[in-house]
């Protein structure tokens, strides 16, 4: 998104993409996002010195920058911050129809008391039970049917214990560009080799890029630097001192793969080379499915948090029905999928056509 007088002032053109990332580029990121941090201080400085209010509301594109958020938060200058869960122009759309049915239909505005009325932002289509088995047994694929949620959470949590990658698809879709839980991919964070892995073998992206973890909400100052929520994962917040290692780092960056491969705290798959974290706390309120996953996983394993990233590989959209479910599971190498109630494991799977012939016998979900 650079354009040529970018290039001329910074003396090239910018990095192809899967190319090495030298010294330049990482100075040349760490630069814009310090400016980007500063740009927003200073604007919310001004609406707080026009209002008078302690209070803070993000919206808009550069409200998805968890960074930035993370420094509004940490500095004290606000009691309370809320970034709109879909800020970018796809936030109109709930916007547009808030103001409709007040100024139009009479619906009272929405009360500003309490906790946020985005509800976890699930706001898009679900699948019901009946509808996720019919699928299943159109396609006559091998999954054991798991009823109960509380058996669920433990299934799904051995398997995440044991080194497993699972797709995790439940509920309501989420409205916005992050996946909060139930169309997302699961790992454990305590694990060194995740974030290379699920890179690499899930995501088909880079595989420095870094991996955000979801946490009890009841455990988050356990791990994390950080008092509040960030039930959208829209900040970013410091690992513990007392949980983070050395991690080596610093100096000249001849490779960036080699300083992010470092194991910089006890769940190294969801900490950055600085020792941040881009944050989601989970409660029961939000997410009840999640926050059962989460409890089960930390009675198995005493830790809770996993990592979270979107259900989707690199350049395709968040899978929404059971179909875009199951051929991302079966084009990536995931190893289990939760299918509402449905536990699918990979290796039960029939071979998996993916020329095309799938769509034209069974069409869309």
């Amino acid at each position: 998104m650079t354009t040529e007088s970018f290039a001329a002032l910074f003396g090239g053109p910018a990095r192809e993409p899967e190319s090495r990332i030298s010294q330049r580029e990482v100075d040349l990121a760490a630069s814009v996002q310090v400016v980007t941090e500063e740009v927003v201080d200073r604007i919310t400085a001004t609406a707080q010195r026009e209002s008078g209010s302690r209070n803070l509301v993000l919206a808009g594109g550069v409200a998805l920058n968890c960074v930035a958020n993370g420094r509004l938060a940490a500095s004290g200058a606000f009691d309370g911050i809320w970034v709109q869960p879909a800020a970018g122009d796809a936030g109109g759309a709930l916007g547009a129809a808030l103001l409709a049915a007040h100024a139009y239909f009479g619906v009272p505005r929405p009360s500003p008391a309490g906790r946020d009325r985005q509800r976890g932002s699930l706001l898009g289509p679900a699948y019901s039970p009946s509808e996720v088995g019919a699928f299943l047994d159109r396609r006559g694929l091998p999954s054991t049917h798991l009823p109960d949620p509380d058996e669920r959470a433990k299934r799904v949590a051995a398997l995440l214990a044991d080194g497993a990658v699972v797709g995790h698809f439940s509920g309501r879709m989420e409205f916005g560009p992050r996946a909060l839980g139930n169309r997302s991919i699961l790992a454990d964070a305590r694990s060194p080799d995740t974030q290379r892995v699920m890179n690499l073998k899930i995501k088909y992206r880079e595989s420095f890029r870094p991996f955000a973890p979801i946490v009890l909400a009841e455990d988050c100052a356990d791990y994390f630097e950080f008092d509040g929520e960030s039930p959208y994962m829209l900040m970013v917040a410091p690992v513990r001192r007392e949980r983070r290692t050395d991690g080596g780092g610093g100096g000249s960056v001849d490779d960036l793969l080699t300083i992010v491969n470092q194991v910089r705290s006890d769940i190294p798959a969801v900490t950055h080379v600085d020792h941040s974290a881009r944050l989601q706390t989970v409660d029961a309120e939000r997410n009840p499915e999640l926050t059962r996953l989460l409890r089960a996983f930390k009675e198995h394993t005493g830790c809770s948090v996993l990592v979270n990233t979107s259900f989707n590989v690199r350049g395709e959209p968040i899978v929404c029905s059971p179909e875009d479910a199951y051929r991302c599971f079966m084009r990536t190498e995931m190893d289990a999928l939760l299918l509402g109630e449905h536990l699918l494991v990979r290796t039960e799977q029939p071979p998996f056509d993916d020329d095309g012939s799938w769509r034209q016998r069974y069409g869309n979900d």
